[in-house]
């Protein structure tokens, strides 16, 4: 087994052991693998092992590694900060985006549409003080949700957020999870809870998370950029 096959096998155990904990079905959550900073072989590499969701945070690299590897059956996520002139290359590549946080960046993404294509997007919300950070106000993720209902090229699926780094991130989670539940009041399929890296997401299972975006405790440390 190579180093990257037992990286995987053992975050998936992990991954399997906090669902039974929390009494669900290990079938039911999505393991997302973050490839920032890592070639397009590396992905390669994953498929092989039968990894079919991968994310990305930065639009350039979506861009290239999709191009790259268009013979690839994988789910691409994008689940970084986007802004607003790169939402035409961000859904070009992306099968979903998480990181939906403002009306302008929905309403963007809604104008790249090409022929009849959807695609599927979160709501991401800041669960921290900090306005600085990415995502919606929790008060205002039911309005940001209704608007993205009314543009008929986006599928709501749910809503995404990172723990605080200076909280315990289960009542952290547990907010998203009670942001979850009112926004399926106004759209009941939008069931999706994008939640929990490598340190916090035992935590965000308990809490309901459905997609884990893990990154480097499956792909090991990011290459040196420099």
């Amino acid at each position: 087994m190579t180093d990257l096959a037992a990286r995987l096998s053992a975050i998936d155990e992990r991954i399997a052991d906090a669902a039974r904990l929390a009494g669900r079905d290990p079938q039911e959550i999505t393991r997302i693998v973050v490839t920032k900073f890592h070639p397009a072989s590396l992905v390669r590499e994953l498929a092989a092992l039968g990894v079919g969701d991968v994310g990305e945070n930065r639009q350039q690299e979506l861009s290239a590694k999709t191009a790259e590897l268009d013979d690839l059956d994988v789910r691409w996520h994008f689940i970084g900060q986007a802004q607003t002139n790169k939402a035409a290359a961000i859904r070009r590549s992306a099968d979903a985006v998480h990181s939906v946080d403002r009306e302008r960046l929905a309403d963007a993404l809604h104008r790249a549409a090409e022929d009849d294509a959807i695609l599927d997007v979160l709501v991401q919300v800041n669960l921290t003080d900090d306005p600085g950070r990415g995502g919606v106000a929790p008060e205002a993720a039911r309005a940001l949700a209704e608007h993205v209902l009314t543009l008929p090229s986006l599928r709501l699926r749910g809503v995404m957020a990172v723990a605080p780094l200076d909280e315990d991130p289960a009542p952290a989670f547990a907010r998203l999870r009670a942001i979850s539940d009112d926004v399926r009041t106004v759209e009941p399929e939008a069931t999706w809870i994008s939640a929990g890296m490598t340190g916090d997401f035992v935590e965000a299972i308990s809490a309901g998370a459905t997609h884990l975006r893990i990154g480097s405790a499956i792909t090991g440390p990011r290459p040196d950029r420099g």
